[in-house]
């Protein structure tokens, strides 16, 4: 089970990614967006593995939020926390009984916890993926989420990534402590498949979530 609390009104890249390679490597993957949506308990329940996504500070505060109601449901499901604000909070998130931490760039590990190969571990990986289109099955429709206002009108916005992490060291960047001026891009064809889908379910306008678009120019033109 892959749990967000909070993408700032978007439909979760980090929920829809994992869920591809995680249903790829044969596991049944339920995704929850507690931002439009309740935990569902039958998942819960039946989850081996339940894993939290914290990509800002405001998810990583309301997820503690649901923390103890999911514990008290299902005490013996293994308990991950990925994204950038999951080994920047290592010993909170420690103390408060998730066994395993992971950042940068989560999937393969995130396959690799579900299949028990690195269980009760944190660790930060930038090694470079070979990305699977978003698997959004299961996460609520697009028009339950943020929509651009515009003089025309409204329209529904989809959400993707090209790229993670970023060349620059600002320092007021919490980018900056997990990738330390690295950038791993979205391989072309995936960026564009997964826009063709959103666009086929309704998207009339695309928002990119990379820290900085033009990290890799070549790349964020050939977008």
């Amino acid at each position: 089970m892959l749990v967000s609390t909070y993408e700032l009104g978007r439909q979760p890249f980090g929920l829809a990614s994992p869920a591809a390679w995680l249903r790829a490597d044969g596991h049944d993957v339920t995704v929850a967006d507690l931002a439009c949506s309740p935990l569902p308990p039958a998942a819960i329940d039946q989850a081996d593995l339940i894993a939290f996504y914290l990509p800002m500070h405001t998810a990583t505060r309301l997820f503690l939020r649901v923390l103890d109601r999911v514990k008290a449901a299902n005490p013996w499901a293994h308990l991950c926390a990925y994204g950038l604000y999951a080994p920047l909070n290592e010993p909170m998130l420690r103390r408060n009984g998730i066994d395993s931490i992971i950042g940068g760039e989560f999937e393969q590990a995130l396959v690799d916890t579900a299949r028990g190969e690195r269980c009760g571990r944190t660790g930060t990986s930038l090694d470079r993926q070979n990305f699977l289109v978003p698997d959004r099955t299961g996460l609520p429709p697009l028009g339950a989420y943020a929509r651009l206002v515009t003089g025309g009108g409204t329209r529904r916005v989809g959400y993707t990534e090209a790229s993670r992490g970023c060349k620059h060291l600002c320092r007021h960047c919490p980018v900056v402590p997990v990738y330390r001026g690295t950038f791993r891009i979205v391989q072309p064809e995936v960026v564009l498949e997964d826009i063709r889908r959103q666009v086929a379910a309704g998207a009339e306008h695309i928002t990119f979530g990379d820290p900085d678009f033009f990290n890799g120019p070549a790349h964020a033109v050939r977008i």
